[in-house]
Parts: structure tokens; C-alpha cells; sequence
């Protein structure tokens, strides 16, 4: 095959491949650094690259630039197979988009890494310090005008319930999020910082594996410096300052799967080793911080978060958030819990500060700040802003605070009739504006389309804690891409990410987080911790497989029934009537069957397709798809895949909407044949392909729980109206419960009751009998976590197929009813749901549990 990129033959290949590389680059437009060679763009093009990028070409192999496409293919077929998702902001209708990753990193190196370290190490000490001193000590900041009381009172991020309060080691800040530019000039400058719940390091992580598998050789030979080390440093902080000690139990609060970035919060928390969690999996009780497991309320000392403050707790802060902790704030004033970061930084992320920096840090720590911010006006102070509004153009205007009521703007994007209008808002509403410095973004390479090309690009480095009074940069980044052509990072936007690789003249650190080899004896109580969240949903996506399986089969069998030209007599239209309607396939409003048959099956057809009301397939395969989404950590890919196709098929297309008339049968049945499929494929993974542990456990549960109620109801509504006397009745019930082969390859011909009885309610070998599930339920129910007492409780209101007997379940009553039937058929019914009731109160919401769970504190 020829080679896509020609290189003279007579020069070293690895020398060729530079030069290649240099011939390729796109050119940097003027006015922005170009970060491929060291330099001011100028928008030319062949300049020789800088060393560190010269070095990482020369390893490229012998495939060179050919070898690109394939190795852009692996990476991203990496990410599909890792699930690596963003989850675009308050789109719970899309699917999570796939994260973007550039093939190329962004490459610093050593002496321009000394100057960002040293820099974000001190900015990190030095915003701890204006927060102890803001809420616990002398209140310098504010007495001697260092920060303007607006600035920092007048922010809804300054949190007066916190006043007073001291965090475990007067540690405010275990983890600072910078967000770098290098400008024009090449010098490094902070647009922005995160101090709430600085989000990144899980895709730092991700980014870091897949980008140095790829390019093993530039990674060795450029000597980047490795990630573990600093991920350690996180948790040994944490279990030193927490209240529990070594031994701390830490959990990572997450927002929850509708968050951007729920795929990192998910990796963090499994390569640190800590529970995810949700703050409904959270309860306070006597001001202690408890996890809510199928094992009980467990102790928790100490929450990595990725809460926002505001939504930390709604009993004190905001009162409309769902995704807090009832009662946080107090177990924290109370000290019986570490949160990471401590809540009441927001003011400081506001880009109103960064103009005071400088004064504070040469006040506050007596040294001058080594790491400038880009120019930043607050327009609060009177004749602060007049200057710059006269060049607007050159600005951004940014609000002081999430509250101001506007985005950041541009201004260089305006065109000349908008700048009036804002040049007045910023005039009436001066507290709520900063200006800040127009940068143009330094370009970084990138491989896309199978050509080289440059983005601009923003770095985001991490300060971490150690506890001590010390402070450790991390020796990476995360770098944000700007869409093609743009200035203006943004992930939601469309932009892209890189890996950022730190050449160390020092020895690289070999420090890993796999903890030591595990002896058979540390074994023995080995579990993965079940959160009664995971667990419930989990019950629920058991439930609602089973629930649209029915609901499938059901709608498959009416549908062929009422397409057929057999008379089905009164008691089988009676039956089918009861089953649909119970099921949600058709309204309840709709026309019985027995009345108007044609009626009744346009309802159940236009059912399948609209399916919004109560209990329809389509509802029933959204409800699994969210329950599914909620704990998505615990679920395989290929399981996620068979969900996401179950909730998102069409069981007839939507251009045929507004032809309901001519929709037909078979159409119908095509469609709930596809949906028949995708559900056995959920089955087979439920079924084979999960670990059986207790949140397996409650997913099977969940399942056998409704079958049972399902199974129970349909047989009973068979006898009551009388269709199993009918032969198309009694088929029809056989093949609801899947047992029509079973039953003829046993008994031919005699539809009789019996026999009938013996294989759907007595038989312990068929799955779908009532007494195969009732054992099978029992023998779950045995194998749950927590006290004996809790089982006997739960196995009391289990079904008991034990005490089932044929004579007595065939007897008729002088109407030929089977009254015994009918009667131990509605026991089951209302047991089942009362065990599921049971099930919910102990393992879930923990009601009354609070005695028997708190001695393990």
C-alpha cells in the first residue's frame, strides 16, 4: 500500500518524520502561541518544531504518520469499549455523546512546568488562607479592604452558616482546579479557578491510559512524569484528617447519572477505591453521617464531592435541591464528618477576584504572586471600569456570580450594533460585572481527519493538599479543545480534550495505587458495598424486564387472536379484556372487547405506538432504561446497549402516526418481535452475566416478585371469567406462561385442569411456574444481607408452595367456580406486594433500622 505521507529516503527516518511534521502543522493564526514551536504564531508554516515535539515525532516508528489512522482507530474504539461518556447539561432525552479525546497531548516542558507549579502552589495556600481567615480568624481580608465585603458577603457562594466552623486540620481546600492560558508573550496566566468540586481528574486519568498506550515510546523517552502519586496523596489526606482515621470510611458525592460528568465520576471513585454515591444514599442521624446499604446504615467519616455547596444540604442551603444530604451542615459543625472540598469557597471562584490577587497574596502570605491572572476589573468599584468600556472589544464581561443574570460574553464576537447595549448593562449593573482581559487562546496540535491540525486550547492543573500546610501540584493536566475554529473552550459546545504529558528532569515516580497483595484470610469478608439506591434500582430494573416481557408476550397473543377468524366466545373476549387492560395495553376508557372487537384492537395497536399511559410497553422500557441509567457503574456494556436500544425502539414508525387507520397487525407484531428479542438478549445478561451478589440478589428478586403477581392474576382472571374452560382459552393461558410445548409434549391433547394446574402452579422444574418462582423467591429472600430476623420476616410473606395442594386447588363449588383456587391465587397476589413493601422499608428507605444498624459506628 502506498504511503500516505512521502519522505525523502536518503535522510534518517526519524529525522524525516520531524521534518514531515513540520510541513504538515497547521499554521497558528498571528496573535495567538503557538504551543507545536514554541512561538508566536504567525501563520506561516515549515518553522521547526520545538525539541520535546521534535522528540515525540522521532518516536513515531517505522509506520510514521501511515501508522496515525490506525492508532486514532484503537483509541477510539478504547472509548466506546470503556463507555467513556459527557453527558451534555440537562439533555436526559439524549444519549450521553462519546468523549472526545485527541490522538496528540500537550506537551510542557520542565522549566515551563517549575514556573506553573510553583505558581498554583502558591495560589492554592493562598485562597485557604483568605477562607480560614474569612470564616474562622480575624477577618484581615475584609477589615483592611483586601476583598470588598460585596465581593465576598454579597456572593451567594459565602455561606453565613459556616461561620465559625474550622474543617478537620483547618484544611478548606483538599483540591484547587486552575484553568491556564499561555498568552502571546509565552508566559502562563489563570483565566479562571475552581474551589467548589473542581471536576476533571477522572477524565485526566482516562485520557492519561488511553493517549500513553498509544505512543509507549514518546512517553518512556520524553521521561513524563507519572499520576499516581498525586491520586494517593488525595486519599492518605483524607484518611489522616478524617474522623474516622486510617480506617475512614469515604464516599465520592456524585450529582447522579444526569450529570456532565458522571462517566468521571464513576472512574474516580473506583480507582480510589471509595463508594459512589448519591445523597438520597446518605442519611444524618444524630448528627453522624451514615451510607445506606443492604448491610444497614454504615458509618461515613469523610465525602469526596462533586456537589456544588448550594446543593449540599436542603435543610440549610438550598431548599429545592434533591441531590443533597438532609442535615449535612450539621454533622459537619458537629465534626463528625470531612467534606473535601469544605463548603463556603464559591466567592472565590468568582472572576471578580482575580484583580485583588496580587495585594492579597503580598498582605496574607508576604511574598509577591508568581502566577499572574489575566487583567481582571470588578466595575463595583466607582470609575474602575470607565477605561475599558471604552474599548469593549478588547474584554470579556463576565458575571461576578451565578446570580448576575447573564453568560460571559465575548465581546470580540459581538458585531458593533450589540456593543451599545451592553456597554449600558454594564453601566446600570456595575456590582455585577467583571471585565477580563480578551486573551487569543494558544493553539495546540491536533490529529483530526487523518491530517494534522491546531485548536486553541486552555490547561486545567490540580493542587492537592497534603494535609500538612503543604501543597502538591498534579504532574498533569486536563486540556480543553476548542471546536474547530474557535476561541472559546467548551465541552458542551462540541470542544475536544487532550492528555497533558509533564517532561520531569527528575526520576519519574513509580508510585502506584494498587494496594498491597491480598492474603486468603483478608478474602474471607470480602464484599462489594450495595447501596440501598443501587439495590432499589436495581429490584426496579428486575421488575421492569419482567413487566415488559408480559407485557410483550400479552400484546403478541391478543394481537394474533383477534387477527384470527376463530369465534373466541365471550369468556376468552372476557379474559383478553381483563389482561390488556391490567397491563396497560389499552386505555381503560377503551370500548370492551366483547362489544366492539375491532374497536378494542385499533386501542391496543395505537397503544403500542403512543404507550404513555400507565404500565404500556413503551413506559415500562423507559422506566427500565432510567432505573438502568441510575446504575449504570453496575451493569456491563453490552447489558447498558440492550437497554438503551429497548427504551429507545419503535414498535411501528412514526411517519405512520397520522395514519392510524392504516396501521395493521402485522406491522404491530414486526415490532414486538423486535422488542421480544432485544428482551431476551436483557435477560441473558441479568441472567449470565452478572456477579451473583446482593445487588444481583435484588435484581432477581425483583424479577420472581413480579412474575409472580403477574402469573397469579393472569391465572385467576382465566378462572373467574371462564375462558380456561374454552379450548382457545386454555391454549391461550398456556401460552402466556410460555409452557404450551412443556404441556403438549406431557399431555397431547387433554386440556384438562389437573394436569394444568400440576405444570403452572405445582411444577418445580418450570421457570414459569408459580411454584418454580416461589422456591426460587425463597431461596433469594434466605441469602439476603442482614439479621435472621430480617429473612424469617421477609420469607413469612414469601408464597409457600408447600402448603399448595392439587385436590384442593382443583375443587369446583356448585357454579364449577375453584373457589380454593381463586382464593389462594389473590393470598399470593397480596403477599407478593406486601413483601415488596417489606423489601422496600428494610433494605431501602432503612425505616425503623436505625437500632440494629448503628453498632458497627
Amino acid at each position: 500500500m502506498a504511503s500516505l505521507f512521502h519522505t525523502d529516503p536518503t535522510t534518517d527516518p526519524a529525522d524525516a518524520l520531524v521534518d514531515l511534521a513540520a510541513d504538515l502543522a497547521s499554521p497558528v493564526p498571528p496573535g495567538h502561541w503557538d504551543s507545536l514551536r514554541s512561538r508566536l504564531g504567525d501563520g506561516s508554516t515549515g518553522a521547526p518544531l520545538a525539541p520535546h515535539w521534535a522528540q515525540f515525532f522521532r518516536q513515531l516508528g517505522p509506520d510514521g504518520f501511515d501508522g496515525l489512522p490506525a492508532r486514532e482507530a484503537l483509541l477510539r474504539q478504547q472509548i466506546h469499549d470503556d463507555g467513556v461518556t459527557y453527558n451534555v447539561h440537562a439533555d436526559a432525552e439524549q444519549p450521553s455523546r462519546a468523549w472526545s479525546v485527541d490522538l496528540f497531548p500537550l506537551i510542557v516542558d520542565a522549566a515551563s512546568w517549575a514556573q506553573i507549579a510553583a505558581g498554583v502552589a502558591q495560589r492554592a495556600a493562598l485562597l485557604n488562607t483568605i477562607l480560614a481567615d474569612i470564616y474562622t480568624g480575624p477577618q484581615h481580608t475584609l477589615r483592611e479592604g483586601l476583598l470588598p465585603p460585596a465581593l465576598v458577603q454579597g456572593n451567594p457562594g459565602y455561606l453565613r452558616a459556616l461561620h465559625g466552623h474550622s474543617p478537620p486540620g483547618d484544611l478548606w481546600l483538599h483540591i484547587a482546579a486552575f484553568d491556564l492560558a499561555r498568552g502571546p508573550d509565552g508566559n502562563w496566566r489563570v483565566v479562571s479557578q475552581r474551589v467548589q468540586a473542581p471536576s476533571g481528574l477522572g477524565y485526566l486519568l482516562e485520557n492519561r491510559l488511553l493517549i500513553s498506550r498509544l505512543f509507549p515510546e514518546a512517553f518512556g523517552s520524553l521521561r513524563v512524569q507519572r499520576l499516581a502519586a498525586s491520586y494517593r496523596l488525595v486519599m492518605d489526606t483524607l484518611q489522616r484528617l478524617a474522623p474516622g482515621g486510617p480506617q475512614a470510611r469515604i464516599v465520592l458525592l456524585t450529582p447522579g447519572p444526569y450529570s456532565e460528568t458522571y462517566f468521571e465520576q464513576v472512574y474516580l471513585a473506583r480507582y480510589l477505591g471509595i463508594t459512589l454515591a448519591e445523597g438520597n444514599d446518605l442519611t444524618v442521624r444524630e448528627d453522624r453521617l451514615y451510607l445506606k446499604t443492604l448491610r444497614g446504615l454504615e458509618p461515613v467519616h469523610a465525602v469526596l464531592r462533586r456537589l456544588d455547596d448550594s446543593f449540599c444540604d436542603p435543610l440549610e442551603l438550598r431548599p429545592d435541591s434533591m441531590l443533597g444530604v438532609p442535615g449535612l451542615l450539621q454533622a459537619v459543625r458537629a465534626g463528625n464528618v470531612l467534606l473535601a472540598n469544605a463548603l463556603g469557597a464559591g466567592f472565590l471562584e468568582s472572576p471578580a477576584v482575580h484583580g485583588f490577587m496580587p495585594r492579597l497574596c503580598q498582605t496574607l502570605l508576604g511574598e509577591p504572586l508568581l502566577l499572574p491572572s489575566l487583567p481582571t476589573w470588578w466595575c463595583g468599584e466607582p470609575g474602575v471600569c470607565a477605561a475599558p468600556l471604552d474599548d469593549l472589544r478588547a474584554w470579556v464581561i463576565k458575571p461576578v456570580h451565578a446570580d448576575s443574570g447573564f453568560e460571559a460574553v465575548v465581546t470580540a464576537s459581538l458585531d458593533f450594533g450589540q456593543l451599545p447595549a451592553w456597554r449600558r448593562r454594564v453601566q446600570s449593573e456595575p456590582a455585577q460585572v467583571a471585565l477580563q482581559q480578551y486573551l487569543p487562546l494558544p493553539h495546540v496540535p491536533v490529529w483530526s481527519d487523518g491530517r494534522m491540525g491546531a485548536r486553541a486550547a486552555m490547561l486545567r492543573v490540580y493542587a492537592l493538599a497534603d494535609g500538612r500546610g503543604g501543597w502538591r501540584v498534579l504532574p498533569g493536566g486536563l486540556v480543553r479543545t476548542a471546536p474547530p475554529g474557535g476561541n472559546t473552550v467548551s465541552m458542551q459546545r462540541g470542544g475536544g480534550s487532550q492528555d497533558a504529558w509533564i517532561i520531569t528532569g527528575e526520576a519519574v515516580d513509580d508510585t502506584t495505587m494498587l494496594p498491597a497483595p491480598m492474603r486468603p484470610q483478608d478474602l474471607v469478608q470480602h464484599h462489594r458495598v450495595v447501596t440501598s439506591r443501587a439495590a432499589e434500582n436495581l429490584f426496579w430494573i428486575g421488575r421492569y424486564t419482567e413487566r415488559a416481557e408480559h407485557s410483550t408476550r400479552l400484546a403478541q397473543l391478543a394481537l394474533q387472536a383477534l387477527s384470527g377468524d376463530d369465534d373466541l366466545g365471550p369468556a376468552v373476549y372476557a379474559v383478553l379484556d381483563q389482561w390488556c387492560r391490567r397491563s396497560g395495553l389499552v386505555e381503560f376508557d377503551t370500548p370492551e372487547l366483547a362489544e366492539q372487537p375491532q374497536g378494542f384492537e385499533r386501542a391496543l395497536i395505537r397503544g403500542l405506538v403512543a404507550g404513555r399511559h400507565a404500565g404500556g410497553i413503551v413506559q415500562n422500557l423507559q422506566a427500565l432504561g432510567h432505573a438502568a441509567g441510575q446504575v449504570r457503574e453496575r451493569l456491563g456494556a453490552e447489558h447498558r446497549q440492550w437497554i438503551g436500544a429497548a427504551a429507545a425502539v419503535e414498535i411501528l414508525p412514526p411517519s405512520s402516526a397520522a395514519h392510524h387507520a392504516d396501521w395493521q397487525p402485522s406491522q404491530a407484531m414486526q415490532g414486538l418481535d423486535r422488542i421480544s428479542e432485544i428482551l431476551c438478549a436483557i435477560t441473558g445478561a441479568q441472567t449470565d452475566r452478572m456477579t451473583r451478589d446482593d445487588g444481583w440478589r435484588l435484581l432477581s428478586i425483583g424479577r420472581h416478585i413480579e412474575r409472580l403477581i403477574l402469573m397469579a392474576d393472569a391465572l385467576s382472571s382465566a378462572f373467574a371469567t371462564g375462558a380456561v374452560r374454552s379450548d382457545s382459552g386454555f391454549n391461550l393461558l398456556l401460552r402466556l406462561f410460555n409452557s404450551i410445548i412443556t404441556y403438549r409434549a406431557l399431555y397431547q391433547k387433554r386440556l384438562e385442569v389437573p394436569p394444568l394446574l400440576d405444570l403452572l402452579v405445582l411444577d418445580r422444574e418450570n421457570p414459569r411456574a408459580l411454584g418454580w418462582v416461589a422456591q426460587t423467591l425463597q431461596a433469594r429472600l434466605a441469602k439476603l444481607p442482614g439479621s435472621a430476623a430480617d429473612r424469617e420476616a421477609l420469607l413469612a410473606l414469601a408464597p409457600d408452595p408447600d402448603v399448595w395442594h392439587l385436590p384442593e386447588l382443583c375443587v369446583q363449588d356448585a357454579a364449577q367456580r375453584h373457589a380454593w383456587l381463586e382464593q389462594t391465587l389473590a393470598q399470593i397476589s397480596a403477599n407478593t406486594w406486601r413483601l415488596s413493601e417489606e423489601i422496600s422499608r428494610r433494605y431501602f428507605a432503612h425505616v425503623g433500622a436505625v437500632d440494629r444498624s448503628l453498632g458497627g459506628y
